[in-house]
């Protein structure tokens, strides 16, 4: 289904960074340039460790993890409606 309205023309305007703004710009910038750095090192570090494991002939556990602690569950308190 074709709408018959047209697109209303937007005009856009480049204006120039300078002083201040550019200075946040570049320092963002960098910021983020060094997060991704430091995680992409992390990736290589944990996957040359998993690697180490891997050539030592480490195996997973066997048993089963789970989310919820060994032992009874604790009793569930119900407040009253007010």
């Amino acid at each position: 289904m074709e709408t018959t309205e047209e697109k209303t023309r937007v005009d856009v305007r480049v204006e120039e960074l300078r002083g201040m703004p550019l200075v946040m710009e570049v320092v963002g910038g960098v910021g983020r340039t060094l997060g991704l750095t430091l995680l992409w090192g992390l990736e290589i570090v944990r996957d040359s460790y998993f690697r180490l494991l891997d050539r030592f002939n480490v195996r997973p556990r066997h048993k089963r993890a789970s989310a919820f602690p060994p032992g009874q569950p604790k009793k569930q308190r119900t407040t009253p409606a007010r």
